[in-house]
């Protein structure tokens, strides 16, 4: 069978490399071939996380390179699109796919359809404001990473939904060696992300103060970018795939602090699977898919203030037997659930369910 992916980004960008590029190998050995055709190249990102402004020129080459690759959709015997063909354009793309009888999966870990119903500029959600709704119904299938994704999915009448979690594969990821100690010097408390939601960590703010304060504490950061929280020892350590699972290894501790709103309901908690594939307790706030991640208690905390997240802190730091008894739940349910050898083979019975593979 021959796929032809028309991802958002190329492997930089998490939401291309977690939901479709890291299960390749496993496609390519069930006999699915897939050609990739990335919308924004890793030299976008690039240029977008250094702060630096994106060439136009850039841009428009990239909407006619996914023209040019629409129109070789006939050559495939489906697609697998992430998000939508033709970002901030109308879903005339996927009309004509589903005019033609093609078929194609659409892709969502995030609540993208935001983007557009509920854009600050009137003229935006007066004519994009039902696009990724046209998005889901016209699709062949439509795979979400959560059920508030699910739930908008049903609302705009997609044909056909399944659930493909956002998932590490278990091969990169060790455990540690479960050390009941204090893993570093100073209790570690980490966090991995992008600078677009680096944000979030002052909603952590003040407990993280305090907690810095009261014990010898210190919070590391990967990914983020530049950030400063007011009486937090902050170590900032740049993402790099090769790296990611070590810088992870060495916190004491995993956070992910989030507000709640819609956008972040429709987040598939990734960070949060990191952290406990390698055996790590966690603290989050408990909006959408987190209050399913985190079991309060058993494989980490939910936060809702700064007394409660400080609380979380102090019982972690002071409780070594419960970080190793709360890192060891948390792997397992990665085990069970959130793993590429669990999801893999979900996904190409997916594909294959839409009829015979051709040769």
């Amino acid at each position: 069978m021959k796929i032809l992916l028309l991802s958002r980004y190329g492997s930089l960008g998490a939401s291309s490399r977690v939901r479709s590029y890291q299960y390749l190998p496993y496609l390519n050995t069930q006999g699915i071939k897939v050609t990739v055709a990335p919308f924004l190249g890793d030299d976008y990102l690039k240029t977008l996380y250094a702060g630096e402004h994106v060439n136009l020129r850039y841009v428009l080459r990239s909407y006619i390179g996914r023209i040019l690759h629409l129109l070789k959709s006939k050559r495939f015997d489906m697609l697998w699109v992430e998000y939508e063909v033709l970002p901030w354009l109308p879903a005339y793309g996927e009309e004509i796919l589903h005019y033609l009888k093609i078929l194609w999966i659409a892709d969502f870990d995030d609540a993208v359809f935001y983007r557009y119903d509920m854009h600050p500029e009137a003229v935006v959600r007066v004519l994009l404001g039902r696009k990724i709704d046209s998005v889901m119904q016209h699709a062949s299938l439509v795979l979400v990473g959560n059920t508030y994704l699910a739930e908008r999915a049903r609302r705009a009448g997609a044909e056909r939904i399944e659930y493909l979690p956002s998932v590490i594969d278990l091969e990169r990821y060790e455990t540690g060696n479960w050390k009941l100690e204090t893993r570093n010097s100073k209790f570690t408390i980490g966090w991995i992300g992008s600078p677009s939601t680096a944000q979030y960590l002052h909603i952590a703010g003040p407990a993280l103060a305090s907690v810095c304060r009261e014990i010898n504490a210190r919070l590391v950061l990967v990914g983020s970018g530049e950030i400063q929280i007011r009486g937090v020892q902050i170590e900032i350590r740049s993402w790099s795939e090769d790296t990611e699972v070590g810088d992870i290894l060495g916190f004491d501790v995993g956070i992910m602090p989030m507000p709640d709103n819609p956008w972040t309901r429709g987040k598939c908690g990734y960070k949060l699977i990191q952290y406990m594939a390698c055996g790590l307790p966690v603290i989050a706030s408990p909006v959408g898919v987190n209050q399913v991640l985190v079991e309060n208690g058993v494989n980490g905390f939910l936060a809702t203030d700064t007394e409660s997240w400080v609380r979380a802190f102090l019982t972690l730091y002071e409780n070594c037997h419960l970080r190793e008894r709360m890192g060891r739940c948390g792997r397992i349910k990665v085990e069970t659930e959130y793993c590429l050898q669990v999801t893999a083979p979900r996904l190409a019975s997916f594909i294959r369910s839409f009829g015979k593979i051709k040769t």
